[in-house]
């Protein structure tokens, strides 16, 4: 899979961790961005990093720049091995 494709579950269960719930709730809120939460998978109907930058946006819109800082360490690791060019601009 795609490493861009892991990223938002990722971001979406560890937004659950502390919020509960609600994570998946907002997150079925951005738009071009499809879940199933019941397989715990991601797709995109527009183009990735804008779609992941837009839910990191969404966390920190409602829940302030502490949620940002969770969507970062969650994804740290999967960061680390994708090519600058290709890591959200929302995740350097």
């Amino acid at each position: 899979m795609d490493a861009i494709l892991q990223i938002p579950i990722r971001i979406i269960k560890e937004q659950e961790l502390v919020i509960g719930p609600l994570a998946w709730d907002e997150a079925k809120k951005v738009s071009g961005l499809t879940i199933d939460q019941s397989h715990g998978s991601a797709s995109f109907s527009e183009d990735g990093k804008d779609v992941v930058n837009r839910l990191v946006a969404q966390y920190e819109r409602i829940f302030g720049k502490a949620s940002h800082a969770v969507c970062h360490d969650a994804v740290r690791d999967i960061l680390s091995g994708m090519k600058p060019e290709e890591v959200p601009e929302s995740l350097k």
